[in-house]
Formats: C-alpha cells, structure tokens, sequence
C-alpha cells in the first residue's frame, strides 16, 4: 500500500517539478543574455599583443572586483543553472515516460 502511495505523490509532483525547472531556465536564460550584453566589448585587448600597448595599472591589478568581473562570475553561474536545470528536466521526462 505505501509504493501505491509513493507511486501517487510522485506522479502528482513530477509535472510540478518539470513546471519549476522550466522557469529557472527561462529566468536564468533571460539573466545569462542580459549579462552577455552589458559585457564590455575588449577588442583592443587582442591588439595589444601585436602593438605592446599593454600597461600596468592598479585597476588591471584588482579587476576581481570589477563590473566586468561581476558580470563573468554571473554568466558562468547562469550557465551552470542552465546547464543542470536541462539534465534534470529530462531525467523527469524519463521518469514520467516510464511510469
């Protein structure tokens, strides 16, 4: 009697569960393309290269606690989200197929 019971509060709850991890891709699929966006654009980087016009600054130094770097840790964070959100969407998937 209590597999029929776990059996019932799982196949009420999986479609909830598909329904929540939809949402916190779409949320952190919407943050990942906002943050892309309002990244800098450092081309001139590359060049510096080839032309040695690289220089030594403080705020190089301590770019840990830039904008650009706050904006990097986001975009990896949201990707990893998305990343693990997906794999468990379809593991769902599998267990609803299944039952």
């Amino acid at each position: 009697m209590d597999t029929n019971l776990a059996n019932d509060f799982w196949a009420s709850a999986l479609p909830i569960i598909r329904y929540v991890l939809f949402g916190i891709i779409i949320a952190s699929a919407i943050v990942l393309i906002i943050t892309t966006l309002m990244q800098s654009n450092d081309s001139s980087k590359s060049l510096d290269a080839f032309t040695g016009g690289s220089q030594e600054s403080y705020y190089s130094k301590n770019k840990g606690a830039s904008r650009d770097s706050i904006l990097k840790r986001i975009t990896i964070s949201m990707s990893i989200i998305i990343f693990v959100c997906i794999i468990l969407f379809f593991i769902t998937q599998f267990f609803i197929t299944r039952g």
